[in-house]
């Protein structure tokens, strides 16, 4: 099998780990859109599950851990991932200021897949355009997901939209994400996922877009505009 870790995707990351956590650095995009991705993910967890210690919870990519964290403290049972070394000391590090409990490893979805470990919710959110086998990736997640379970993939569309907001303007002009941050070529159509995921035994339930209101500063749910920001939902069949 080969590796989906793209190694220089990897470095990238690991370059800017220590500002996963400062709200007015190189993430600050992420702390932003942040609450309006979670608060739509919980609500279509809780349509199948109880928040409990029960809730067994896998974050892919997990960053500095600024999803985790939060599901952790709505009681779930949360274990995040990430091939980053870096990025993995980095968020064990807040989980243990915060008072939060999370299994933090470092390690690739396949390594973990091929263990056997399975999860009620599994996370791939803002990590399917960084991976070097969007292929395997996929197949990894869903190894991950018990029967009726829950992934949530969540990334940015291929298109001339994306390549002018989310790439250019993010990116050069507004200067909100490190320039390279993103290759768009990279990002993913929701019927490319959709795709590989069928070939996996996993059912779209939903897709859903957001959209940032430059004027007020804000992020909300649109499921028309898919046009940039999209998360999909699938259940395990």
């Amino acid at each position: 099998m080969t590796s989906t870790i793209d190694q220089n995707e990897v470095e990238k990351f690991s370059r800017i780990a220590d500002e996963w956590w400062d709200e007015n650095g190189k993430f600050k995009p992420l702390h932003k859109f942040n609450p309006t991705r979670i608060s739509y993910i919980r609500e279509k967890i809780e349509e199948k599950f109880s928040f409990d210690s029960n809730l067994k919870i896998l974050d892919i990519g997990c960053g500095g851990g600024l999803v985790a964290e939060p599901f952790a403290k709505m009681g779930a049972n949360v274990t995040a991932i990430d091939a980053s070394e870096k990025n993995i000391a980095v968020a064990k590090i807040h989980a243990e200021k915060s008072g939060v409990t999370v299994n933090y490893r470092n390690c690739a979805a396949e390594d973990l897949a091929a263990t056997g470990e399975k999860f009620d919710v599994v996370f791939a959110l803002e990590i399917i355009e960084h991976v070097a086998n969007v292929e395997q990736f996929v197949a990894s997640c869903a190894q991950l997901v018990k029967p009726n379970g829950l992934l949530f993939v969540a990334t940015i569309n291929r298109n001339l939209k994306s390549l002018l907001t989310a790439k250019f303007a993010v990116e050069y002009i507004l200067r909100w994400l490190p320039a390279g941050t993103h290759d768009w070529k990279k990002f993913l159509k929701p019927s490319e996922i959709n795709h590989y995921a069928a070939s996996n035994n996993l059912e779209l339930q939903e897709i859903m877009g957001f959209s940032y209101n430059i004027l007020n500063d804000s992020w909300r749910r649109n499921a028309k505009d898919l046009g940039v920001n999209y998360a999909m939902c699938f259940i395990k069949k």
